[in-house]
């Protein structure tokens, strides 16, 4: 069946959803990494992420730190392998949207061309196969940058130690931009899946999806806490 013959089907309210997850996806990312004089949580983060590089240089017994770069690590492994789940069983449904009908009648909706469903399923497996890849490389900077760690000298008045570490700091700062673009990628897929009901509710989501991500990086208590001064 030739997919064009479906557009027919998309309303004025699809089209103002798409338009919004596009346009939205690539403005709250701006705005959290170039905050200017209102910082995010993720900016905020960064300097203390130099900060602990610092520390690092000056601390003899670094275990604490490995643990910390373990956990890092396998927090990006887990929502890696997450999504890749998670984008197997959107290409399942994409495959056979007969589950999709049904629900769709059991709310008393038409029924739909198969290839309408698999329109509005894939966003939701291009966010999340964009999250992987995000995911994947933040974990492999995170790798690079417990090498470069582990290259720091535990002298700390040797003069490669604080360059080196502070190199370390850029890459986790990198590696943790790359895991929080993947987080983003998986809200914006989870509320991509509200296309299904309609484009009404896709618009409705991706509204909700863009002040939740707004409001934890703007306005959340820990953004607080971190701007108190100590």
């Amino acid at each position: 069946m030739d997919p064009l013959a479906s557009l027919p089907h998309l309303t004025l309210f699809d089209t103002l959803g798409l338009a919004l997850m596009l346009v939205g996806y690539w403005l709250i990312g701006w705005r959290i990494e170039h905050p200017g004089r209102r910082p995010s949580v993720t900016v905020l983060m960064a300097e203390h992420r130099r900060e602990w590089m610092r520390e690092f240089v000056l601390r003899g017994n670094r275990i604490f730190d490995a643990t910390i770069m373990g956990s890092l690590r396998q927090g990006t492994s887990f929502f890696a392998s997450t999504c890749l789940l998670a984008v197997g069983g959107v290409l399942a449904l994409i495959g056979n949207t007969e589950p999709l009908q049904g629900v769709a009648e059991g709310f008393g909706q038409d029924r739909q061309p198969d290839v309408l469903w698999q329109i509005k399923l894939l966003p939701v497996a291009l966010l999340l196969t964009h999250a992987f890849l995000k995911f994947v490389w933040a974990h492999r900077i995170f790798g690079y940058c417990s090498v470069l760690m582990a290259s720091v000298p535990n002298a700390a008045e040797d003069p490669r130690a604080l360059p080196r570490a502070m190199q370390a700091a850029e890459l986790n700062i990198r590696a943790a931009w790359n895991f929080n673009r993947g987080l983003r990628a998986m809200y914006f897929a989870l509320g991509a899946l509200a296309w299904l009901l309609g484009g009404w509710a896709l618009i409705l989501a991706m509204a909700a999806v863009l002040w939740v991500l707004w409001s934890r990086e703007f306005a959340s208590v820990p953004r607080a806490v971190l701007l108190e001064q100590s």
